[in-house]
């Protein structure tokens, strides 16, 4: 087979993208591949019209009665006896009567349109269910800390209020601010701002919030009260608030009241000695909010959106202590468990995402559950100070509930109040089912149903198990594994997850031979319209059975996405492994990777040659092992923690730049072209355009710089100067208009202080050691360049 004849990337157009798109056919084989067998997928990628229905299918799957699978275009189809045949299970299927009486060869449904391997439904609405057929919108909690300084405080009001004006009419809002204590807004009270004070020292569970506000829980009389009706058959209460109209108001009628509450907003009135930290009860805000929703809104789509300026340093999951004579924690006090306040802040939030979700994962006896279960209420969180806040014992709770993270300096900057904004972003008018609704969803699930041949290890993302053993789970546990059914909560349409597989024949058979593997995500999740929907994406590809010839195995690989593979890999390994031993392994498996697909002669060096498709991986290991995901220096736990979750959440692109930055180079030598990322491409007389994700950074060469402050780009003679300029910094716009989070704008010049975030980034293969007479910048690190990582990779890959 010719290398042409496989495009690794053509799944991306349906938000997959595998390691391999040819399996060796047994465990042994699969095992001497090194690279991890995976795959990464996109559940609401945005999938074009020829892979995926443009509109979504007003109603209910076609699923099969022996492994829950849904219709899709391999199933084996008798147009004769009207049966269809499930690949994963081989379960003959009666279809139901409206398909029987009109499918054919020349009149098929969408979902089996040979070319739709993407379909999504939307399930239509129960008039006899607990809701009336009424559709639920989405509610938003605002848990503000109000420690912060008052202009502070004010930079966030005004970001809330204009985020008002970007929500649906109909969508519900609410308001907690905390400091010494607990403040949860009365939003629908008319006369004056009315709050209710809970103690910031004791958890609260959802019982106790109901009491303690007042809150009837029953749905029908919730839903009523939305409604503007009363119950049917329910007692009077006139003792008890309905929540819905109190605490979380409609956007149209609450509003008004809910921006005068923000303007208003005072910092914490309690005073703090000079020895003491601000008493912060973060843990105990996050508590009452997750209550107040749970009493309110239960199983409804929703955001409990955290925003915080300091660590929690009062009740439970205070992460510091409030004398200042205890220093926050570092890398170093984790290593050695002189963090006294960790662990006990990580149990606080563990147990606070398990109230999220509903599971336990740490259960010997989990409970029976429906695959339609997962988080409703996401928490996010976005954090603003110059100290850490607290992110890292925090994270397992965004990460179980598919919420955000941001983390910034300041509220004042466009990292924080864009990013803000574009949670809220909607999709286009001329989309042909989602116009104008917002881009996201709630309580979602995903689902793997395998071919027999090989089964699911486990997840790396931000998801958390649901704990349903099914036949094709593997006995080998990967990430989030010994399940087929994830719960991620809130997802957007670049929340990507990781998966991992297991090839079950133990040894070479002929069982696979002229076999096909099959594969099916099918993801289930409440829409923004607070419809139900499920999108199932199913994929086929080829066995490989012969030992003596990999070249299919080796002309499939597709070392993009096993590199994000590995780094996801190696990430997981970071929470439970000393970071030097994850770098060790990196190396060990890149040696063993190159020593099993490389063309070489035993002993030889210089006969080394790496296949085409192999050609880049080693280079994104060289970044991997540089970036901050595997190293810690010069950053907080809090930033590491915050860099690894974004990592493990976003999609191919995404995470290939934040790997290996791309490096764009403007002069006045031609158009702006890519540029190596080495100390060499940074020249006098040239701009270049860095982009890590995180940071995007516009760097001046020295005589451009000069030519600048001598204010060349000022005068008409010089105004392709003036163009110069302004291009790289409209390139950069383009840039942080697409992403999430809004990364920081940085522009510099060489030899200042902020050139430290282009120049750590590149290959030093100029040093201090070895610049006499080298063409670009100096690096001044001892660390190696990429072409003595390689030389030494050719050296242990070809021992025999």
């Amino acid at each position: 087979m010719q290398d042409s004849a496989w495009d690794v990337t053509q799944s991306e157009e349906y938000g997959v993208r595998q390691s391999f798109q040819c399996w060796p056919s047994n465990r042994i084989e699969a095992t001497r591949c090194v690279a991890p067998l995976g795959c990464l997928y996109t559940p609401l990628k945005e999938v074009n019209q020829h892979y995926m229905p443009q509109t979504a299918l007003p109603y209910e799957p076609v699923i099969c009665t022996g492994c829950k699978a849904i219709l899709n275009p391999y199933c084996q189809v008798d147009y004769m006896s009207k049966l269809w045949t499930c690949m994963f299970c081989m379960t003959r299927n009666h279809f139901p009567k409206a398909y029987a009486e009109n499918i054919s060869e020349t009149n098929l449904p969408a979902e089996l349109i040979p070319q739709f391997v993407t379909c999504e439904y939307e399930l239509p609405v129960n008039p006899y269910g607990p809701e009336g057929g009424v559709v639920s919108p989405p509610a938003f909690l605002f848990v503000v800390d109000v420690c912060m300084h008052k202009e502070e405080l004010a930079e966030l009001a005004d970001s809330i209020q204009q985020v008002l004006n970007l929500l649906p009419p109909d969508a519900l809002v609410g308001l907690i601010t905390y400091g010494t204590n607990v403040n949860v807004y009365e939003v629908g009270f008319e006369g004056c701002p009315k709050s209710f004070v809970l103690r910031g020292d004791k958890e609260y569970d959802t019982g106790r919030v109901s009491e303690l506000l007042g809150i009837h829980r029953g749905p029908a009389a919730a839903m009523a009260a939305m409604n503007g009706q009363a119950a049917p058959g329910a007692k009077p209460m006139p003792q008890l608030n309905h929540a819905i109209g109190s605490f979380l108001v409609k956007v149209s009628e609450g509003s008004f009241m809910l921006e005068n509450m923000l303007e208003d907003l005072q910092k914490d009135p309690w005073p703090v000695p000079n020895d003491k930290r601000t008493a912060r009860c973060t843990g105990v805000a996050l508590s009452v909010a997750m209550g107040l929703m749970d009493a309110a809104y239960a199983k409804k789509g929703g955001r409990i959106m955290l925003f915080t300026s300091g660590p929690c340093t009062s009740g439970p999951g205070a992460i510091v202590s409030r004398a200042k004579t205890q220093d926050m924690r570092c890398h170093a006090d984790l290593a050695q468990n002189k963090a006294p306040m960790h662990a006990k802040a990580c149990e606080y939030y563990e147990k606070l995402s398990i109230r999220a979700t509903g599971i336990d994962p740490n259960a010997k006896n989990p409970p029976k559950i429906s695959v339609t279960v997962g988080a409703a209420h996401v928490v996010d969180i976005f954090a603003c100070s110059l100290d850490q806040v607290g992110m890292l014992e925090m994270k397992g709770l965004v990460e179980a509930t598919g919420g955000v993270m941001v983390l910034g300096d300041s509220f004042g900057q466009s990292v924080f109040k864009e990013s803000f904004k574009r949670v809220f972003r909607r999709w286009p008018a001329d989309k042909a089912y989602d116009q104008n609704e917002m881009v996201m969803g709630f309580s979602a699930t995903v689902e793997v149903m395998t071919s027999r041949e090989y089964k699911i290890s486990g997840a790396i993302g931000p998801c958390s198990s649901l704990r349903k053993v099914s036949s094709n789970v593997s006995d080998i546990v990967v990430g989030t594994g010994g399940t087929n059914l994830w719960s991620l909560g809130g997802v957007n349409p670049n929340t990507t997850l990781a998966f991992y597989f297991d090839v079950a024949n133990a040894a070479s058979s002929s069982a696979t031979q002229g076999k096909r593997r099959f594969l099916q995500f099918i993801t289930r999740y409440q829409h923004a319209n607070g419809r139900m929907r499920v999108r199932t994406t199913t994929l086929c590809g080829p066995w490989h059975s012969d030992p003596n010839d990999i070249s299919p195995i080796k002309q499939s690989f597709d070392q993009e996405a096993a590199a994000i593979l590995t780094a996801r890999l190696a990430v997981h390994r970071t929470e439970s492994e000393d970071v030097a031993d994850v770098l060790m392994w990196v190396d060990r498996s890149l040696i063993r990777l190159a020593a099993k697909f490389a063309d070489y002669r035993p002993d030889d060096p210089s006969s080394f040659r790496l296949p085409p498709a192999f050609g880049i991986y080693p280079q994104f290991i060289f970044h991997l092992r540089r970036s901050p995901f595997l190293q810690l220096f010069n950053s907080s736990p809090d930033e590491a923690s915050y860099y690894r979750y974004i990592l493990t959440g976003e999609n191919t692109a995404n995470s290939l730049v934040m790997i290996q930055p791309t490096l764009l180079s403007f002069s006045f030598n031609g158009p702006p072209e890519p540029a190596l990322l080495d100390a060499q491409s940074v020249r006098p007389d040239a701009i270049l355009l860095l982009d890590t994700f995180f940071h995007v950074v516009v760097f001046h060469g020295e005589t451009i710089a000069a030519w600048r402050e001598m204010k060349y780009h000022e005068q008409e003679e010089h105004a392709s100067f003036r163009d110069l300029l302004e291009m790289p910094q409209e390139d950069a716009q383009i840039i942080m208009d697409s992403r999430f989070p809004v990364p920081r704008y940085i522009v510099c010049d060489q030899h200042k202080s902020e050139a430290r975030f282009l120049m750590a980034k590149l290959n030093p293969s100029v040093t201090h050691h070895n610049a006499e007479g080298a063409v670009g910048a100096q690096v001044f690190t001892d660390d190696v360049s990429l072409r003595v990582f390689m030389e030494h990779l050719m050296k242990l890959a070809v021992q025999s």
